[in-house]
């Protein structure tokens, strides 16, 4: 969701102050322009990554996005330096414009406000091209090396998975659902499926490849929202893009985005793998919503809980942890 307000000319109002100062005097830095040039900035909300990010526009220069971020989260910091990398290996990405980060600030290209979640309503068959353009990042990230000077976040390891599995017995079961988490997180099947993932994470994910993060642009998908890159398996990142409860794709088009995957890849995921990938990451997602909507009063992902929910219940059949979880999942689905 995005909320956009004017800003009067030489002036300012955001509910983080000092983000938006830090955002406009970068901006000014750059722009190199005194205090009487007009500029006006729309606020752009996404998620709960403890960053501001604004569009900034002046009639002297082409619109580009300011970010700020705070230390709420360790990989905001690497937003500018895995944005490099990703530019340099010829990734679709945004150009970092304006690198002030010992301020935490960054000036961005404007890639636009067409993501994939806004094509949701017309025809997949139509949609079908820019997962091609997607899936295509994906597996670029399969065979890209890392420089020896750029250190990316842990790796998706084993207490990776588990941390994972406890933000959302934390924030989903007990915050969101007012259920015990004791009995799952005393679960040894959820242990074990955490060491079997965290098993093998050499390959590059983007860890949040999902619609909102996919911005149109010429045609083409760019990523955005990259700055937790790291080493992990390849599959979470498919289980992303095709278990996206912000598109609820049918069994079906699951199917075809599959079939593009092997087209593209030479390759289709083993299907235990991808099951247990696939409710890790609606795990992890679920977490999320529960933490934003309980903590930081934003009910707009509400409305994606029930679909999250549905395919969770459909990944962990015949899975180690349905006795676990399905009892849950059933009790407040049927509600």
């Amino acid at each position: 969701m995005k909320t956009a307000f004017q800003i009067p000319k030489n002036s300012y109002y955001d509910p983080e102050p000092m983000s938006t100062e830090a955002i406009l005097s970068t901006a000014r830095q750059y722009l190199e322009v005194d205090p009487t040039t007009p500029i006006t900035m729309v606020p752009i909300k996404r998620g709960a990554s403890g960053r501001t990010i604004a569009r900034v526009k002046t009639p002297v220069h082409d619109d580009f996005i300011g970010i700020h971020w705070t230390d709420e989260r360790e990989d905001n910091a690497q937003f500018v330096p895995v944005a490099q990398f990703l530019k340099k290996a010829r990734f679709n990405v945004p150009e970092i414009l304006y690198d002030r980060s010992q301020h935490n600030v960054a000036l961005v290209e404007d890639l636009g406000d067409i993501d994939l979640l806004s094509l949701k309503d017309q025809p997949f068959k139509k949609r079908l091209p820019f997962y091609r353009s997607a899936l295509e990042q994906v597996d670029r990230l399969f065979y890209t090396r890392v420089p020896e000077d750029l250190e990316l976040m842990e790796p998706f390891d084993a207490d990776l998975y588990r941390w994972e599995q406890k933000y959302f017995f934390d924030y989903f079961i007990e915050d969101f659902l007012k259920e015990s988490p004791v009995p799952l997180e005393k679960n040894e099947s959820f242990l074990q499926m955490a060491k079997s993932l965290g098993s093998s994470h050499k390959h590059l994910v983007h860890r949040d490849f999902q619609s909102q993060n996919l911005i149109i642009k010429d045609n083409k998908i760019y990523m955005i929202d990259f700055q937790g890159l790291r080493r992990g398996r390849q599959e979470y990142d498919l289980a992303s893009l095709i278990f996206d409860p912000y598109m609820n794709h049918s069994p079906e088009e699951r199917e075809e985005l599959l079939d593009l995957w092997e087209d593209i890849s030479d390759d289709r995921p083993e299907p235990t793998l991808f099951n247990k990938c696939s409710a890790q990451r609606l795990m992890q997602a679920l977490g999320a919503f529960g933490n934003i909507i309980v903590n930081r009063q934003d009910n707009w992902y509400r409305q994606h809980i029930p679909v999250a929910m549905t395919m969770l219940r459909s990944v962990i059949k015949d899975t180690d942890i349905e006795e676990a979880l399905t009892p849950i999942l059933d009790k407040h689905l049927a509600v």
